[in-house]
């Protein structure tokens, strides 16, 4: 715990056999109470080693659901087993576990709702071999979400986030995308409803095993992300789309 609040890691898997040992050893488990492993219908070992690992709560899809499927599954799993922070790993190892105390340090103790781990602030993108053309695309889509939501996040694409138990509960994620838009959606539900997100700089690896999405799955990102973007817009002036309403 930290200042008396519970925190769970969760952590989105598929085919993360090579890299899941790795993460897991660097979580400060001396802070977090509960690891949740949702592994999408993977191929390889990664069940069989979550539970060698002795991780908390390990669930398996019974069929591939997608990216945002995937994390509908552990923040559920988090809120049930009561979280009050709760932080998304991804286990390919893109991201450090060591950011984990100083993300959460920041909700714990009322400063921020969302914290964030930014590629872009400082030089952590290109240095950890992103290739170019994702960072790129990567500060288009940024600069249009910002001109079209009046926001001035360095990037919306990390996929290294913590939320407070309020937040989540606030937002109806279950309703929106199965695919990686999920993660943008979100992002937009939880500014839309006024909370302030706030950004750490994070380095990051770009490696074989790493995870990544091709480039016609990015190409279908991007076009979900600019519509996200110009639905929060024309909400704010009264027509509402759905992934706004109720909040």
């Amino acid at each position: 715990m930290i200042n008396g609040k519970k925190v769970a890691v969760i952590m989105p898997a598929y085919n993360a056999g090579k890299t899941l040992e790795k993460t897991y050893r660097e979580i400060p488990l001396d802070v977090v109470d509960e690891v949740i492993l949702t592994d999408d219908r993977s191929t390889d070992d990664t069940v069989e080693l979550a539970k060698k690992l002795g991780i908390n709560h390990v669930i398996v899809h019974e069929t591939n659901r997608g990216y945002g499927g995937n994390q509908k599954s552990c923040y559920n799993k988090a809120l049930e087993v009561g979280a009050d922070i709760i932080i998304m790993v991804h286990p390919d190892y893109q991201y450090t576990p060591q950011l984990i105390v100083p993300m959460v340090s920041l909700i714990a103790n009322d400063v921020y709702p969302c914290v964030i781990a930014s590629r872009i602030l400082g030089k952590g993108a290109l240095k950890g071999g992103m290739p170019r053309y994702k960072w790129i695309a990567n500060r288009f889509l940024t600069f249009f979400q910002n001109f079209w939501m009046r926001q001035k996040l360095s990037e919306y694409h990390t996929g290294y986030r913590a939320y407070s138990r309020e937040v989540l509960e606030g937002i109806h994620y279950n309703d929106n995308s199965e695919d990686f838009v999920f993660d943008n959606q979100f992002l937009a539900q939880i500014l839309y409803k006024g909370h302030e997100i706030a950004e750490i700089t994070c380095p990051t690896k770009y490696f074989e095993e790493a995870s990544s999405i091709n480039f016609k799955r990015s190409s279908v990102y991007g076009l979900g992300v600019m519509k996200v973007s110009m639905q929060y817009f024309f909400s704010k002036l009264g027509m509402k789309a759905k992934i706004f309403k109720g909040l």
